[in-house]
């Protein structure tokens, strides 16, 4: 499964610009331009012509695969239209960042994968389905890249990214127990879990990012070795370790605030590939920085 999960980064770094680009600011200018038809035309022909129809779909209208991502804003009504104008340009936020840290190719997998498993678990349950769920997948990948990011709720309250995403994943946990008395067997109630499929097919155990470090799992102590002469091995030789300019030896070292993988052995460190030479940036700065050119 590494060696599977190597061939996969490498594959995407080196298609990285290759690609849908913008992937995300196409979908937002195709749901308002679908919303604005709408309202020109209120008997939803446009919104019949692109939503998700099992039936329709088996009957040869496979467009309605792809196109129901579409129909997010026609999916709410009333007073919940500005929220979700206001969510489409958080999604659009969101992939852009992500398609910035990943790389063309990374994230329009990631989002056409969804996509995927989405309409599979629609045409197999036999379920409309809608892209809110699909949507959402994309603020818990930002949550795991940088969690320690603060961002303001309710444009006055700063929350980290991490905090916000327990609450998606807690929503999630509480929609699917509404959803169960409609019936246990038939399955109506995995369509909010089918996004986080996507989601932990591409991080695997970099969902731990997600919690605590008393949370995390940690290897097991390994047995002692007995070694000639007395002699031991030091694992913590860089804490005592001072150069002649008194600064310690590290592998990673933040280009913005000079913070280094020794300072801070549980912060993440990341290169810029924007940045014209090889710099590093911490999780605080890898998408917050004046790139070097």
């Amino acid at each position: 499964m590494k060696d599977l999960r190597k061939k996969f980064e490498r594959f995407c770094l080196k298609n990285r610009n290759r690609g849908i680009p913008n992937l995300m600011l196409v979908i937002a200018i195709g749901n308002l331009i679908a919303y604005a038809l709408s309202v020109i035309d209120p008997s939803k022909v446009v919104y019949r012509f692109l939503c998700f129809s099992s039936s329709k779909i088996l009957q040869g209208q496979v467009w309605r695969l792809f196109t129901y991502v579409f129909t997010y804003l026609l999916d709410v009504s009333g007073g919940y239209l500005l929220l979700a104008v206001v969510s489409l340009f958080c999604y659009y936020q969101f992939g852009k960042m992500l398609e910035n840290y990943w790389g063309t190719c990374r994230f329009n997998l990631y989002y056409l994968t969804g996509v995927l498993l989405t309409d599979l678990a629609g045409l197999l349950l036999g379920y409309s389905v809608t892209s809110t769920d699909l949507n959402l997948s994309l603020f818990l990948a930002i949550a795991t890249l940088a969690p320690d990011t603060r961002v303001l709720l309710m444009m006055f309250i700063p929350v980290k990214m991490k905090y916000m995403a327990w609450v998606y994943l807690g929503f999630t946990a509480l929609n699917v127990i509404l959803l169960l008395p409609a019936g246990l067997f038939s399955f109506y109630w995995l369509m909010p879990l089918v996004p986080l499929l996507n989601y932990f097919l591409f991080f695997g155990s970099d969902i731990q990012n997600l919690f605590p470090d008393s949370w995390r799992y940690r290897r097991p102590k390994q047995h002692k070795t007995a070694y000639p002469s007395g002699a031991k091995p030091n694992a913590n030789w860089a804490a005592g370790y001072q150069s002649k300019t008194g600064e310690r030896p590290y592998r990673h070292k933040c280009t913005v605030c000079g913070r280094t993988d020794t300072d801070y052995p549980n912060l993440e460190f990341r290169y810029c590939s924007k940045c014209n030479g090889y710099y590093c940036y911490c999780m605080d700065h890898i998408n917050n920085h004046v790139h070097i050119q």
